[in-house]
């Protein structure tokens, strides 16, 4: 018997086993590293799947099937169902079920039947039951165990197209930066989508192995609800991470590209340090916080200094903002307060959601909403954003730029093109592996 039948067999067992008043099973493993992998996560037939590293590496969740869904994570029935170590795995979504978008789900969550979970070095195998083990066994029967990487196909771009396109892009920063100066925003960000018509499908967590490869320092996340529709990205930004009482976020907002040499990057960075543009795009943010967890919290403190976040292609400037929640604030309520932020919208808050809701010529629905999960103690989410909708034959690329006054249309799309090279590297970065394979 392998490795891998043992460990099904084992967690079997002690789902047969556990008190009837269970409702969550964990088995150590030995060998996930190289049993419990993407490639096995991609093989397995079984839907939604999960997956979740938080930008800090400690930690790592392949997410399967689901034992409950919920179309909202706001009522209580929640967390009082939730036990000890269960979380409930998901989204929020940027405009569904708005006229825009009535199709795409507001919120998508689930309490899934397994996880394979790596803590620091350590790695588990977990089980949801609460009161349905049936479920969950029938599912575990449904594994299959992968002993190496699948041999894909050659992949090609055959078309791609940009939606706004570059003209009616620099009509959309002209009619924000009108708007501005008659004061009806401070700040809204435009965004584009990008899509690239392929020669094969490319599965998301090919996608998503790829990307967490190449970008450090990043939360990587995969939600996919069937084996043709699947939202992928490796974003830097958080959106915010709760621990009890506490919270920390932060405003990551301003962007330049990386320099070709050392010299000229550090010349980048000092000169986005000191940019007025970027350093009150920055600013804005932090005040579309402070406003939001104020009326939250008993205590909160802004990084006095700006700092520096370097990234593959780019560099931003990030302020981080910690706050203590008043008593009986959950997680729940930090993602209304929070989604969406100033830097994925614009401020004021609801009119910049409306210029986009009525202008901009695509749906966004999960790009620029959030991913991640809660629990009755503690809850993390990211902002969408580096990321990608993967459908059968199709990936659709998302990237924004903050319009400020000051802003150019043409250097603006030129860091859109910057914050996406990135993701559209990486089906590059795939068809040269298979070349060489």
């Amino acid at each position: 018997m392998t490795y891998f039948q043992q460990t099904i067999t084992q967690l079997t067992e002690r789902i047969h086993h556990a008190p009837s008043d269970a409702v969550r099973v964990e088995l150590p493993l030995t060998a996930s590293n190289s049993v419990f992998t993407l490639d096995w996560l991609d093989a397995q037939p079984v839907y939604p799947k999960f997956y979740w590293q938080p930008r800090s590496g400690d930690e790592e969740v392949m997410a399967l099937g689901a034992l409950t869904t919920f179309t909202s994570v706001q009522s209580q029935a929640v967390y009082q169902g939730l036990g000890d170590n269960q979380r409930v795995w998901g989204g929020r979504s940027f405009d569904g079920k708005t006229s825009k978008n009535p199709h795409c789900l507001p919120e998508y969550f689930f309490l899934p039947q397994i996880e394979v979970i790596r803590r620091g070095n350590a790695w588990y195998l977990a089980a949801n039951i609460n009161d349905d083990r049936d479920t969950v066994l029938s599912t575990l029967r449904q594994f299959v165990a992968v002993s190496s990487p699948a041999n894909h196909k050659n992949v090609s771009i055959m078309t791609q197209s940009h939606t706004p396109n570059q003209r009616q892009w620099s009509q959309l920063v002209g009619q924000v930066l009108h708007g501005i100066e008659q004061h009806c925003f401070k700040k809204v960000v435009l965004a584009r989508e990008t899509r690239l018509g392929l020669s094969e499908h490319v599965s998301a967590a090919r996608l998503l192995k790829e990307s967490r490869r190449y970008n450090k320092d990043s939360f990587h996340f995969m939600l996919a609800l069937t084996p043709h529709y699947a939202f992928v990205g490796s974003t830097p930004e958080r959106l915010y991470q709760r621990q009890g009482a506490l919270v920390f976020t932060e405003a990551l907002a301003g962007t330049i590209g990386r320099g070709a040499t050392p010299d000229l990057d550090q010349q980048n960075a000092e000169w986005l340090l000191h940019d007025k543009k970027n350093v009150n795009e920055n600013q804005y943010v932090v005040d579309d916080i402070v406003s939001r967890l104020d009326p939250l919290s008993d205590d909160l403190a802004v990084e006095p200094h700006v700092g520096l976040v370097k990234l593959r292609q780019v560099q931003h400037l990030r302020r981080r903002i910690t706050a203590t929640l008043q008593e009986g604030i959950d997680g729940a309520e930090l993602l209304t307060a929070m989604q969406p932020t100033a830097a994925v919208s614009g401020l004021p808050r609801q009119s910049a959601y409306e210029f986009i809701l009525n202008n901009e010529p695509f749906v966004r629905g999960w790009y620029a909403g959030s991913m991640g999960y809660v629990s009755r103690e503690h809850a993390e989410f990211c902002v969408a954003i580096r990321s990608a909708l993967v459908l059968e034959r199709e990936v659709r690329l998302f990237a924004g730029a903050g319009i400020v006054p000051g802003s150019d249309a043409a250097m603006e799309w030129q860091e859109l093109d910057k914050k996406m090279a990135t993701l559209k590297s990486l089906v590059t970065d795939m068809q040269q592996e298979d070349i060489l394979v």
